[in-house]
């Protein structure tokens, strides 16, 4: 039988219904806005004339979640869940409302960021007052109200294309921002409603708060991940080797930093005592971006090459994060059963075979191999995504097991920068068939490197005898 979303047990006490789906609705409008941007990236760089700085609007965006969720969350246990969760809620519905109005393509990138930052709060915070209303109650955290918020996000990212699609077709790409507004506004009624207010907490001044987020640690690691971003887009013309220079010497610095720091933005020491979970970062950095690569790079090549609308292009790529949503109920058995790496060797086989589909397509392609190649690339979406948290739950020691999801987190993102520096060295200008094609080679290289990981992680694995296995989270 199914769970209630929100109840802890079978006949036990619940989480009211009210107060799960409303975290539920804010934790959502992260997922929404990533994925109404993979069809209105068009119509933008058309009307800003903007070349390979429009991937910002990609990349801003998923730099400030990364840096915004774990610091959100450590704001939440500092000055309380729902006033993070309601303050970004406020910042979500202002940068939305001004982002129409942006005069040129830079302040278009800084409203986008101010939306990241608003709209990744919601997560971390959200998840706070979920365990703190179980404690509360003297219950265990349900793993459904959890399951709730993942089912959520899919289901943004699968239909967020579609509506994106809508919305621009018929009010522009003004439309996916506004949007924001009566969303945001409606969910800030909900957690008024249904949200418990913050117990009283001891009112340490602002400067002993700020200590505790590790600011220096999250600047050093933006600095980082934006001059790589800059590295990467100067390859399409006369590259830039001072700035990867750069992008090393901030790397050691932020290394060397977190490595002293008592409260640090990422644990490096954890990451050096623990190789096997460091490996698990790097393989699920290169499954985003072969994932963004396919999920912003093909709607683009689908209105700019193929000629269809941004609705048409979102319903073509619809089946990409169907099959996905069926494939994680999948691989979830055949984890239970077996472990993760099959469920991890599967999925690297059907991303191989989805890469290559991507290469044999061209303009005149019919309609039916368009949605059979999506959905060949929504298998690899469900299996290495659940594949790659079974293997984190596994190597990460239990104390570090918050620390690790945060992290875990952050490496999707890292993918998702990466991601759209990849776009715009491949389509280097308007979408076109060989810009597809180069995709498509970069997403298979991407799977063999991934196989052979694999590969070498299984031999490596029964010569040392192996971890001894833990169960992944249901």
């Amino acid at each position: 039988m199914t769970a209630d979303p929100a109840t802890a047990h079978e006949g036990g006490p619940r989480l009211p219904r009210g107060f799960v789906l409303t975290i539920a609705a804010g934790s959502v409008l992260q997922a929404l806005n990533a994925a109404t941007m993979a069809v209105a990236l068009v119509d933008i760089r058309a009307e800003f004339h903007a070349g390979a700085a429009a991937s910002w609007l990609i990349s801003g965006l998923y730099l400030a979640t990364a840096v915004g969720s774990p610091t959100a969350g450590r704001l939440a246990d500092r000055v309380g869940a729902r006033r993070v969760f309601v303050t970004s809620l406020a910042l979500t519905v202002a940068s939305s409302l001004f982002a129409p109005l942006a005069p040129n393509l830079g302040w278009l990138i800084a409203l986008r960021i101010l939306l990241g930052l608003g709209t990744c709060a919601a997560f971390p915070s959200g998840v706070a007052m979920l365990r703190a209303e179980a404690d509360r109650r003297g219950i265990a955290l349900p793993a459904s109200a959890l399951s709730v918020l993942a089912i959520a996000g899919q289901v943004m990212v699968a239909f967020g294309p579609v509506l994106g699609g809508v919305l621009v077709s018929w009010q522009g790409w003004q439309s996916i921002f506004l949007m924001n507004v009566p969303l945001g506004v409606a969910v800030a009624v909900l957690a008024w409603a249904y949200l418990p207010a913050d117990p009283p907490r001891d009112h340490a001044s602002v400067p002993v708060v700020l200590r505790g987020l590790d600011l220096p640690g999250a600047a050093l690691f933006t600095g980082c991940v934006a001059v790589l971003m800059l590295f990467l887009l100067s390859l399409t013309g006369a590259p830039n080797w001072w700035l990867a220079a750069a992008a090393v010497a901030l790397a050691v610095l932020f290394a060397v930093f977190e490595s002293r720091v008592a409260q640090p933005f990422t644990d490096v020491r954890m990451l050096a005592r623990n190789r096997a979970l460091t490996v698990t970062y790097l393989r699920t950095v290169l499954t985003y971006v072969a994932f963004y690569t396919v999920f912003y790079g093909y709607p683009m090549w689908l209105q700019n090459a193929r000629g269809l609308s941004p609705d048409g292009a979102g319903l073509v790529v619809l089946p990409v994060a169907l099959v996905a949503m069926g494939s994680v109920a999948v691989a979830g058995r055949v984890i239970r059963g077996r472990g993760h790496r099959p469920v991890l060797v599967a999925g690297s086989v059907a991303l191989l075979a989805g890469g290559l589909g991507l290469t044999q397509l061209h303009s005149a392609s019919p309609l039916p191999g368009l949605l059979a190649v999506a959905a060949v690339l929504g298998l690899p979406n469900g299996f290495n995504n659940i594949g790659n948290q079974a293997a984190m739950y596994r190597h990460a020691d239990a104390a570090d097991t918050g620390m690790a999801s945060g992290l875990y987190r952050t490496s999707q993102y890292v993918g998702a920068n990466i991601a759209a520096a990849v776009i715009e060295l491949a389509f280097a200008g308007p979408a076109a068939d060989g810009g597809l094609h180069r995709l498509g080679t970069v997403v298979a290289v991407i799977s063999v490197a991934l196989l052979t990981g694999e590969l070498l992680e299984h031999v490596l694995g029964r010569r040392r005898g192996g971890r001894p296995r833990r169960p992944a989270a249901s």
